[in-house]
């Protein structure tokens, strides 16, 4: 068995050619049926990486492109509801103001109508009292003096009487 063990390790000629010949082959068949097919599939292969990574960060730049736009339109929303908000407000106030000086003008024209109704009562109840002080008066002075005084000085002392009234 050491025999054998030693022809192994000794360097034969024809084992070499053999080795060889037999690893050129191996050689060729690879090339021609493994290392297109392995070399095209790794090219494929790379390619889809790349044509991969391209794609994501396509898809990265539109989604950061998106975020951006969403942002843009949220401020834009916010700054339209602060718009719209702010002019309710100055409407509701424009409004408001708008009722208090109705209220108020409404209010001055009543007092104002109730200021003259309550002149003319004024008038109308001095007119109707005069009348009847008046009357009154004729008939006190009548009663008094209806022997002393004839007809046309009765009715001078009530006209005198009638305009010291008036100038009360």
């Amino acid at each position: 068995m050491i025999v054998f063990a030693a022809n192994l390790l000794a360097p034969d000629a024809g084992l070499i050619f053999w080795i060889a010949i037999t690893f050129g082959a191996l050689l060729f068949l690879l090339k021609k049926f493994a290392w297109g097919p392995i070399t095209s599939a790794l090219s494929t292969r790379e390619e889809t990486i790349h044509e991969s990574l391209a794609q994501a960060e396509k898809a990265l730049a539109e989604a950061k492109q998106l975020q951006a736009d969403n942002t843009k339109d949220r401020r834009e929303a916010e700054a339209q509801a602060q718009a719209i908000i702010r002019e309710a407000r100055e409407e509701a106030e424009r409004l408001r103001t708008e009722e208090v000086d109705k209220t108020r003008t409404q209010i001055q024209h009543l007092q104002e109508s109730a200021q003259a109704e309550i002149e003319r009562e004024k008038d109308n109840a001095l007119t109707s009292l005069r009348q009847e002080v008046a009357d009154l008066a004729i008939r006190a002075a009548e009663k008094i003096l209806r022997e002393n005084l004839d007809a046309d000085r009765q009715k001078k002392i009530v006209d005198n009487f009638l305009g010291d009234l008036s100038k009360n």
